[in-house]
């Protein structure tokens, strides 16, 4: 409950203040524990910002990856797509604002390498979208729709955050959903190539192994009680040992923990490495 109160209350100064100007002092006080207290749930206060990170950044991207894979129709799952990150941002606005801004001013190379790499994983989720979506259509414009994208989802998050304009989500998703079809049938001219991307992401392609994995099982797994969703956590984890099941199986337990607040991240992270290892093809 501490640690949960300790990321509350900073997210509050954050917001007010930002990442820099933000103190452990000031924290504790708004929390009303000692220093003491605060070393003994995070080391430091760039420990704080990262783990903040990662629990806001995990959030959004296991729910739209999620709704991307599963939105049966076509036309639905690019109306999903935005309307799902904007419901997300607009869910957690505080957060919202302190990433953007931070993006700009931060020096801390922890924290741009943590930023960057969410932002791949974003880039990958909506690169395999419009490649389900427009197919050989698009292939020689794909990663400049990519970027398309991210801009519509950073310019438009911006309207409604940092200004106090009633949110419509269903017309903002609509809106942009025949934008982003015009966009996709007229371009002509890419510009952004498969060179280009690869030049962008080499610094930062990371890939969790497979005893990153078994420990991040591990450590959820001892985070909870008895229940499906662990149950089904150690069966997974044994599949990572020694695959035993078959892809019905381990489909299954991936959908007993995706909706679990706590089992959202490592079951996107089960899935992609389930994918990439053949159990799930």
């Amino acid at each position: 409950m501490k640690r949960k109160l300790i990321l509350e209350k900073a997210l509050e100064l954050f917001a007010e203040r930002g990442f820099e100007a933000t103190s452990v002092q000031q924290i504790t006080e708004r929390c009303g524990i000692s220093k003491g207290a605060f070393y003994l749930s995070f080391k430091s206060k760039d420990e704080l910002i990262l783990e903040m990170i990662d629990f806001f950044m995990s959030q959004l991207i296991s729910d739209i990856d999620q709704v991307v894979r599963e939105v049966e129709y076509k036309d639905e799952r690019l109306y999903k797509f935005y309307y799902t990150a904007f419901h997300s941002f607009y869910k957690r606005s505080d957060f919202t604002k302190i990433f953007m801004k931070e993006q700009l001013h931060s020096f801390n190379k922890e924290l741009i390498m943590k930023i960057h790499k969410y932002d791949q994983l974003m880039e990958d989720i909506i690169l395999s979208m419009v490649e389900r979506l427009y197919g050989e259509e698009i292939e020689l414009i794909k990663f400049d729709l990519v970027y398309i994208i991210k801009g519509f989802l950073k310019t438009y998050s911006e309207f409604f955050i940092f200004y106090p304009y009633p949110l419509d989500l269903d017309l903002l998703a609509k809106s942009l959903v025949e934008k982003t079809n015009l966009l996709a049938r007229q371009t002509t001219v890419p510009f952004i190539s498969q060179e280009i991307v690869q030049l962008l992401k080499r610094p930062t392609n990371e890939v969790e192994s497979k005893d990153e994995i078994l420990g991040m099982l591990t450590q959820k797994i001892g985070e909870l009680e008895e229940s499906v969703e662990k149950e089904s956590l150690i069966l997974l984890k044994q599949q990572v040992l020694e695959e035993t099941y078959s892809y019905a199986i381990v489909k299954g337990l991936l959908g007993n923990i995706q909706q679990h607040p706590h089992c959202k991240w490592i079951s996107y992270v089960l899935r992609n490495y389930f994918e990439r290892e053949g159990d799930m093809q």
